[in-house]
């Protein structure tokens, strides 16, 4: 993978851990983030991998870059720059993680948002006050928030401007964990590493199943169809059985 100018990458053999790094405009999501993000993607969708999000210098992202904001227009906004890639980041193969420490507001929040699991700091706050700037929240939060903390806590932040703390949204459900910021890395990798022990194919076709709107118990038949009939299912449940047995 290239040189990145907004990301510092790891690339590990089952997961990549991306850090937005523009400490200067406290991790900001520019356009130049924007395309750094989709080539991270594009590899992901190649190669499928866990992906773990945070930010550097105790900072998530603190927006979307204000000032290319202000040279938006409608052509902008109907190129959904910031929503095609945060829709493309929820539509990755296997599961999402962002760590969050400090400030995750507006674009920082919907890049949250579409993640699939959420960890925090007791620092950790999320927000959307893109209508103090005259816009709308328009990169997913207006349906992705209500998804995940209901109807009404969503109006509470996109419309009334409230602000989550790291309890508060654990408390709401947004957030999984709040962890102590030093220990933030090690607990999300951790999760990482309880999911890289499960089936690829089963994790695929789960956040599949999960993402589909509405009832689908026929989705849910045609991907247990796919993975009773996997070698790889075969393998864990035969380990399973033996494990038992010696027990």
């Amino acid at each position: 993978m290239s040189e990145f100018e907004t990301l510092l990458v790891d690339e590990r053999p089952d997961r990549l851990a991306v850090t937005l790094n523009r400490p200067q405009a406290r991790n900001a999501i520019n356009l130049a983030m924007v395309r750094e993000l989709h080539e991270v993607c594009g590899a992901l969708e190649r190669r499928p991998r866990l992906l773990l999000l945070t930010g550097a210098d105790g900072v998530f992202a603190a927006g979307a870059d204000i000032a290319e904001l202000l040279d938006r227009g409608r052509d902008e906004a109907l190129q959904g720059i910031n929503s095609r890639l945060f829709d493309r980041i929820a539509r990755l193969p296997l599961p999402t993680v962002a760590a969050v420490d400090g400030y995750a507001l507006g674009g920082g929040a919907e890049l949250a948002y579409a993640c699939d699991i959420r960890l925090a700091t007791p620092e950790a706050v999320f927000g959307n006050p893109e209508p103090a700037l005259g816009i709308m929240a328009a990169a997913g939060a207006c349906w992705r928030l209500a998804e995940l903390v209901g109807g009404s806590v969503a109006k509470q932040v996109l419309l009334g401007g409230r602000r989550l703390t790291a309890a508060e949204a654990e408390r709401f459900g947004l957030v999984a964990e709040v962890v102590p910021g030093p220990e933030l890395a090690a607990h999300a990798h951790a999760l990482l590493d309880r999911m890289a022990k499960s089936s690829p194919a089963a994790l695929r076709l789960t956040k599949l199943v999960l993402g589909a709107p509405g009832a689908h118990p026929v989705a849910d038949d045609l991907a247990q169809a796919v993975l009773l009939e996997s070698a790889d299912k075969r393998e864990r449940m035969t380990a399973f059985l033996e494990r038992r047995r010696s027990s």
